[in-house]
């Protein structure tokens, strides 16, 4: 079984940064796409970035320019690096990955770390 793990939330003013990461834990697996997606009180849970193996970005057009998403294959990371935040990026985000494990594909989320943006 794999697990995925988030750090680096926390409390931020409006126009500041914050880097999150994702580390995946387990052994004999390949982590295809990787993302982070976001969920705010009140709100569904949506996509902020995915990133494939071949190190293909996608991004939702609110954090276009904002936000910078990247992977390391050898250490099982990826992270999410967050300039110039908005009030209205204050949500818990998750990371999230499909994961191969003995021929079979399955997607896992992290638990979330939460990020506030408030002044």
């Amino acid at each position: 079984q794999a697990q995925l793990v988030e750090s680096g939330g926390g409390l931020v003013q409006p126009g500041g940064s914050l880097r999150l990461s994702c580390a995946a834990s387990g052994s004999n697996f390949v982590i295809y796409t990787m993302g982070w997606y976001r969920q705010a009180p009140g709100k569904q849970r949506e996509l902020v970035a995915t990133i494939a193996r071949g190190d293909i970005t996608k991004y939702a057009d609110s954090v276009k320019g904002r936000f910078t998403i990247s992977r390391d294959n050898a250490k099982n990371t990826m992270s999410l690096q967050m300039n110039s935040l908005k009030l209205e990026d204050t949500a818990v985000y998750y990371c999230n990955a499909d994961i191969e494990m003995r021929q079979t594909i399955r997607n896992y989320w992290g638990q979330g770390t939460q990020v506030t943006v408030s002044s």
